[in-house]
């Protein structure tokens, strides 16, 4: 599809057509396609600010970046997940409004995105806050990324500091939560952390027992 042809699917009133011009800009260069997805950043339907949210996470630029900003604070909770997870893309210059974001949006698929992004970035110190301030979050999933977040700290700076929220854990009354202490845990080398997965080998729940007989296979 050219230029022009992509121009008219993206101005109708189909979303479907529309739908189709924005598939139709993977294969251009960021320069023709960011201007063309940032005009349909307000897009009534979810689904197209969705395709344009994960758009401007590949085809980045100052001006897509801008745009990914202003979609964080997107109605649709959905839309400011996708959105936080293709700033993140940007690098350091996303860190300070994921932080934001986290803060601010009670959400837990951007609190659950926004963890599992800096996972893949080089920020412990960010990382750690927003494990700790996830420990807490209403949601179990959200409480079990921050379980991750922290394990994936053992070799930083920051190492030390998350064993020791890690080690609380132990104790947590819900066991998908103690599982993932357990696979956490394994990846600190250290007396307190072989204590804790000692005691978590003799657990009350089966499901928590395997979670460390099959990491030894």
């Amino acid at each position: 599809m050219n230029e022009i042809e992509i121009r008219g699917h993206l101005q109708s009133d189909d979303p479907q057509r529309r739908m189709r011009g924005l598939t139709a800009l993977r294969d251009y260069e960021p320069e023709v396609a960011v201007p063309l997805l940032t005009n349909l950043v307000g897009d009534p339907e979810v689904l197209v600010r969705s395709f344009v949210a994960m758009g401007l996470g590949r085809k980045r630029s100052q001006s897509g970046f801008e745009a990914l900003v202003t979609m964080l604070g997107d109605g649709d909770a959905n839309i400011r997940a996708e959105a936080a997870s293709s700033l993140a893309l940007y690098g350091e210059a996303s860190v300070p409004y994921l932080r934001r974001l986290f803060r601010e949006d009670v959400g837990w698929l951007s609190r659950h995105g926004i963890i599992a992004s800096l996972m893949e970035m080089s920020y412990p110190d960010v990382l750690l806050e927003l494990c700790k301030q996830g420990l807490s979050d209403r949601n179990l999933l959200v409480r079990e990324t921050a379980l991750d977040g922290l394990g994936s700290l053992a070799n930083t700076i920051e190492s030390d500091r998350a064993l020791e929220l890690l080690l609380p854990q132990v104790d947590s009354p819900q066991w998908q939560l103690r599982s993932r202490v357990a696979h956490a845990l394994r990846h600190f080398s250290d007396e307190r952390a072989e204590a804790a997965l000692e005691q978590l080998r003799h657990d009350r729940d089966h499901r928590v027992v395997a979670t460390l007989l099959d990491a030894a296979f």
